[in-house]
């Protein structure tokens, strides 16, 4: 017959064992995760030649930082960039939550806000491509590709890919279920 004090060494054994699985199911999930958004961003870069792609995800309420990137060159990061607070607000917020896509061919020449303008050529933007990454929980980030060199007509093409690239994204078990 067991004692009380076997018991409840068992049964404190049994608890840090579901400890130790749950921290380990969220450490593959993390790496899942990471791996799929650095595979995504740079297949894009690839695809779209661009010079910059980024994931801009929000870790609260339209607050968030750049937290993946791939590069034509190393002087072009903004890894862990947390955008212009003043030009990302809750109307631009909604656009997003709607699916809406931001396709800019020259910075220079759209009509956009002038803080949006700026914050773009103080990351040497002269070209941008913005797609939501939309999970079931709302907004989860923004998957972005520069062109810093010139200005870029973003075609229909490029345009999708980065669309099927987000969606893969938002329904990866590892994102979705976070």
């Amino acid at each position: 017959m067991r004692s009380n004090f076997d018991e409840l060494n068992s049964h404190s054994l049994d608890q840090q064992d579901r400890g130790l699985s749950r921290v380990a199911k969220r450490l593959a999930q993390s790496l899942e995760r990471d791996t799929l958004v650095q595979k995504t961003t740079d297949e894009l870069k690839q695809m779209l030649q661009a010079d910059r792609v980024v994931l801009y995800y929000f870790y609260q309420r339209w607050k968030g930082q750049v937290t993946f990137e791939s590069l034509s060159a190393e002087q072009l990061s903004i890894l862990g960039s947390t955008g212009a607070d003043d030009c990302f607000n809750d109307e631009y917020a909604a656009l997003y939550l709607d699916g809406r896509v931001r396709a800019i061919a020259d910075i220079e020449t759209e009509p956009i806000q002038e803080c949006h303008r700026d914050f773009l050529r103080s990351l040497q933007v002269r070209a941008n491509l913005v797609v939501p990454v939309l999970t079931s929980k709302g907004l989860w980030g923004l998957l972005i590709a520069h062109h810093c060199q010139a200005p870029h007509q973003w075609s229909a093409e490029e345009i999708k890919r980065m669309q099927q690239s987000a969606t893969r994204l938002a329904t990866a078990p590892a994102i979705r279920d976070t």
